[in-house]
């Protein structure tokens, strides 16, 4: 009988575990390489494009209600995240192994730093995810199936346990519907595009409003910053899952050269696709209609096409939902896989199923912490702060650690070296810690949650820092 806590089949070929730089992965990880370059791109858009593009365009209307400052904010998320895409490539080709933030803060700065990133990243940003887009799944179905409160929980649990059943098969299994969702996303959303403005019934004319733009720039508006940087929180949270790819470096390809690549490449056609959606949508839509509706892609697609082109969209949100939540699921227990191997988590964690080459310990832990947000945090908007504060700190954590890393060890096999050194990576960290500051003010529950985690996981490190890892 198969067992997570049996070694791997022995027959397998891990003579590439090293990669082709000669930079040496983890002793004790037992993760096969099976995903090619593809494999790493289409799991990031799997990632990203999930229900953030259809649901936040209206929360970002709010605070932003002139077209301009809409498609400005939602470009400066890009390039944020390609910002970011920059240093994630240098670190994970540095470091190409299972674990992402974690290894990248354990290297660069201290065991502590290590652990911190890896506990929240683990609990505050994939479980959050997780229990977020579950909910978002449930909650569609919660009027055409009469739902309660409960049912809506019943549900979303019983999604995170069917995607955390189809990777405990196999990273291929998982990979393949992976590429399946992704390929169906960019077709489906490349049509919206492409037929909304060409046979739809819409306008520009609300792009030509600039008293709306003048309101909320002016200083009496409360803090046009202020008002900016909250914004980018639900424009963050719709990129979540930029940076999937480094997570499971131990599992690509010649990762040193892939990982770079997959960032890229993945990012590039999110960042594309999420420009030209809104556009469409500021198309159908005035930005007080977008503000009105709960569900923008639906209500757009109603405009410009009738209430079929809505139900048509409702029916591709649970799909491209469905698909990033399997591909969540698939990334977070990396983390805490790669902890295991260090003795800094349970050892059953970093334990490979021996069949199915999976971590499946650990994506049963995820499952166990994912249902339990989804009942703690009740809605998507209480999960996206609480996920969006997680992921400021986690990437900011990783910026400061390429600086150092460049001070400290300046001779260090860099496979790849972030464009824009020094300045690109400074304005990252600058702008991250903005948008971090503005969520703390904005939604002050949810950071002091965040706050409240990283206490909780520095009072765990105590316990698990000096225990040995049991390879």
């Amino acid at each position: 009988m198969m067992s997570p806590d049996s070694d791997p089949d022995p027959g397998l070929d891990r003579s590439t575990r090293a990669g082709e730089s000669g930079i040496a992965a983890h002793p004790g990880d037992r993760l096969p390489r099976v995903l090619t370059l593809g494999d790493a791109s289409m799991l990031i858009v799997a990632s990203v494009i999930g229900s953030g593009i259809f649901f936040t365009p209206a929360q970002v209307a709010a605070l932003l209600p002139n077209a301009g400052l809409i498609l400005l904010a939602w470009f400066v998320g890009g390039a944020l995240s390609l910002a970011g895409a920059f240093t994630n490539a240098e670190l994970g080709a540095m470091f190409p192994r299972a674990g992402g933030d974690y290894v990248y803060l354990r290297e660069g700065l201290h065991p502590l730093a290590g652990f911190l990133a890896g506990w929240l990243s683990f609990f505050a940003i994939y479980a959050g995810t997780i229990a977020a887009l579950a909910v978002v799944f449930a909650e569609s179905l919660a009027v055409p199936f009469s739902l309660s409160r409960p049912g809506v929980i019943g549900v979303a649990s019983c999604m995170i346990l069917v995607c955390s059943l189809i990777n405990l098969r196999g990273t291929r299994v998982a990979a393949g519907v992976n590429n399946l969702t992704s390929l169906a996303k960019i077709a489906a959303l490349l049509a919206f595009v492409c037929v909304g403005p060409l046979f739809g019934v819409g306008s520009f004319a609300p792009w030509q409003d600039v008293d709306a733009a003048r309101a909320v720039l002016s200083p009496d508006a409360g803090g046009p910053w202020l008002r900016f940087g909250q914004a980018l929180s639900p424009i963050l949270f719709s990129y979540l899952g930029w940076n999937a790819s480094v997570y499971v470096a131990s599992e690509i390809k010649n990762p040193e050269r892939n990982v770079p690549r997959s960032l890229f490449l993945g990012l590039a056609l999110c960042a594309a696709l999420y420009l030209l959606i809104n556009a469409v949508y500021l198309y159908a839509l005035s930005p007080a209609e977008m503000v009105s509706s709960v569900d923008t892609g639906e209500a757009a697609a109603g405009a410009l096409f009738g209430s079929l082109g809505g139900r048509l969209v409702s029916i591709f949100v649970l799909v491209s939902v469905v698909g990033t939540l399997n591909a969540t699921v698939l990334v977070g227990p990396r983390i805490v896989y790669a902890m295991a191997l260090d003795g800094q988590f349970a050892d059953r964690a970093g334990r490979v199923h021996s069949g199915f080459q999976t971590p499946a310990v650990a994506i049963g832990v995820q499952a166990v912490v994912s249902i339990g947000l989804v009942v703690f945090l009740e809605t998507f908007p209480k999960a996206l702060d609480f996920t969006v504060f997680g992921i400021v700190l986690a990437t900011s954590a990783d910026t400061v650690v390429l600086f150092v890393l460049r001070r400290r060890q300046p001779a260090r096999a860099r496979p790849y070296r972030a464009w824009g050194y020094p300045w690109v990576p400074a304005i990252y960290l600058a702008v991250n810690l903005a948008i971090g500051a503005a969520i703390a003010i904005g939604s002050p529950r949810e950071a002091m949650t965040t706050g409240i985690l990283l206490v909780v996981g520095w009072l765990l490190y105590l316990g698990f820092a000096r225990r040995p890892a049991e390879l």
